[in-house]
């Protein structure tokens, strides 16, 4: 069993930056691929980064590409989002995600991928 607690979610204007922590519990971490999703107002939620289980593979969507980067830290069992450039698009609920069933991240990650979810940490871009 693994849980997750997203943190690191605000306000700030377009064209600024924030950075998201996932901090995990349980000793199985390390053998995970992690994502990040988000969820806008009245939309369904996508895919927004992923990682493999030892940071060696990445994988992002046209819309984040270059703006945003996934990291981990498998010695703090931590996941972060470092997002840059930011438009009032990428506002939205930011939910980290575990895939217990691969540690390895070669494309796209789909809900029905994944099976732990934090809670949510809500970004809020002003123009």
């Amino acid at each position: 069993q693994v849980q997750l607690v997203e943190s690191g979610g605000g306000l700030v204007q377009a064209g600024g930056s924030l950075r998201l922590s996932c901090a995990a519990s349980g000793r199985t971490f390390s053998r995970y691929a992690m994502g990040w999703f988000r969820q806008a107002p009245g939309k369904e939620r996508e895919f927004v980064a992923g990682i493999s289980w030892n940071g060696g593979n990445t994988y992002y969507p046209d819309s984040v590409k270059g703006r945003f980067t996934i990291s981990r830290d498998n010695a703090k069992n931590t996941v972060y989002l470092q997002m840059n450039s930011l438009k009032p698009e990428d506002t939205a609920v930011y939910y980290c995600a575990a895939d217990s069933k691969s540690p390895f991240v070669s494309s796209g990650m789909t809900d029905s991928d994944m099976d732990y979810w934090g809670k949510g940490t809500l970004v809020t871009i002003s123009s």
